[in-house]
């Protein structure tokens, strides 16, 4: 059996914008990845709202700094096939960093983490999937506005930079932004029809790079 961990955030926990929850199992990307590659694999779940690349939110009620965090999930779910990195859209807030090249110094540290992963005698490293997420779009909510402000054109960018960092890196990309849009209703998280559309897209690129 093949291992995968999905880490992630609200996209990849799958924040409903239409409604400020969480969308139904069924709707949730990884968990559509999972349906889709069958019972040869175990698809594994790791996605925390507002986690960004490796960046502090002082404000936040938990720990958001994913490479803080992610060496301990690659220990805890370990041994991995594949780690699948989905983050970056928070990055795009001004207090957090705000620019493109700040989420792909954030994603090299990530894949490198990944990439590093020892997990214990006779246990192999993982391979590593860079996936950017979808650009951020315009919306007439005021507060994801203002809390995105200056977003949407350096989220833009992130696909031609993680491309360039997962080749440096050797690690595997796809680019999030060719399987799935955001949401206008507030900018920067999927609806259903787009989060199962973006899990149908990573099928292929699973079964691709584990054979």
């Amino acid at each position: 059996m093949k291992t995968i961990l999905c880490y992630g955030d609200s996209l990849t926990w799958g924040s409903d914008p239409a409604t400020g929850g969480r969308h139904p199992p069924e709707c949730r990307w990884p968990n559509v990845l999972q349906a889709g590659l069958g019972g040869d694999y175990c698809v594994i779940t790791d996605g925390l709202r507002g986690r960004t690349t490796g960046y502090d939110e002082h404000l936040a009620d938990c720990d958001r700094n994913g490479a803080r965090l992610l060496a301990t999930a690659l220990y805890a779910h370990a041994p991995l096939d594949l780690v699948i990195l989905l983050l970056g859209s928070n990055d795009m807030k001004p207090h957090i960093a705000g620019t493109a090249i700040a989420a792909r110094q954030g994603i090299k540290r990530l894949a490198a983490i990944a990439r590093n992963h020892n997990p214990g005698p006779d246990l192999a490293r993982p391979k590593v999937l860079i996936v950017s997420p979808p650009p951020l779009c315009e919306t007439p909510d005021g507060f994801f506005a203002a809390l995105f402000a200056g977003g949407i054109e350096p989220s833009r960018a992130l696909a031609s930079h993680y491309a360039e960092e997962a080749k440096a890196e050797g690690a595997e990309f796809f680019d999030g932004g060719s399987a799935a849009e955001t949401s206008p209703l507030d900018g920067v998280h999927l609806d259903a029809g787009n989060t199962v559309k973006l899990g149908r897209a990573l099928v292929g690129e699973v079964r691709r790079i584990l054979g």
